[in-house]
């Protein structure tokens, strides 16, 4: 990193920052863990990230890259749509040439391991959406960050948690993935971290919400939390017959000296239940 850089990017300066994405539950909580920054935030239809750059858009101090293809399952109808947005639209961010956020995912892994993933461990995605994330990683280049998390969940847009209070609304039961494990990761949690990784070394870092659980137990903690009456019937992956593989087990940990950690998820479920009133 340049000298002007490095001070650009020192805790309590006020820094330019750029989030992409900005529409989307992860760039939203960035926007508020940024806040006291100058941040230019953008969302889809301020640039759409499989094409070059706004001419307008200066250089930033520092690029947080939150726009992404999130639809595991359409990722298996349209692997080349997933790809021009997660592996083009990468490459298109870092071609600004400013240090570079890049949110990656567990699904770069295949599942069979049966303890926390860690840096060094070997990516092997299972489905078109992980292997698109992986080769982002490799299109925002060795000087980004790049961030795996799993599991993300906030107060806005569509994830597991807003859906489980959808459908408790209009059934009694619902059914729910029980053989998988990971680590639901909320994104306020996920956004303060990154402000504290950004003073750390580039690389692969592995950032998610401590302790684990299957979507089942997840589920049936959603519902807990937020006093509601619906009953969690557990399935198996197979059962549900989705397009597109996911890995059996995928809790993320770091290895990496002095990495942000981030509260349980448990936590980061009480928290958002509470931002969502």
């Amino acid at each position: 990193m340049e000298h002007g850089q490095a001070d650009a990017l020192r805790a309590g300066r006020r820094r330019r920052i750029l989030i992409t994405g900005a529409g989307g539950q992860l760039g939203s909580a960035l926007r508020e863990a940024f806040a006291a920054d100058d941040v230019v935030a953008l969302d889809h239809e301020e640039w759409d990230v499989t094409l070059p750059a706004p001419a307008s858009l200066a250089v930033p101090d520092l690029a947080l890259h939150a726009a992404a293809w999130t639809d595991v399952d359409g990722a298996e109808d349209d692997p080349q749509g997933a790809a021009a947005v997660n592996v083009g639209g990468t490459a298109n961010v870092a071609e600004l040439g400013a240090p570079l956020v890049y949110f990656s995912s567990d699904y770069v892994f295949d599942g069979r391991k049966r303890e926390p993933y860690v840096e060094s461990d070997a990516a092997n995605p299972q489905s078109a959406y992980g292997r698109s994330k992986l080769h982002g990683e490799a299109a925002a280049g060795e000087d980004a960050w790049v961030v795996r998390t799993s599991w993300l969940f906030g107060p806005t847009s569509k994830n597991f948690l807003r859906t489980m209070l959808r459908l408790a609304e209009e059934r009694d039961e619902v059914r729910v993935v029980a053989d998988q494990r990971g680590s639901p990761t909320y994104t306020a949690h996920l956004a303060l971290a990154v402000d504290d990784l950004v003073s750390r070394d580039r690389g692969i870092w592995h950032l998610a919400a401590g302790g684990e659980c299957t979507w089942a137990g997840f589920a049936e903690a959603i519902f807990e939390e937020a006093g509601v009456r619906c009953r969690v019937v557990p399935v198996t992956t197979a059962e549900l017959a989705r397009p597109a593989p996911r890995p059996a087990y995928s809790v993320l940990r770091s290895e990496r000296p002095h990495a942000p950690t981030l509260p349980h998820w448990r936590e980061g479920l009480r928290a958002c239940l509470e931002a969502m009133g």
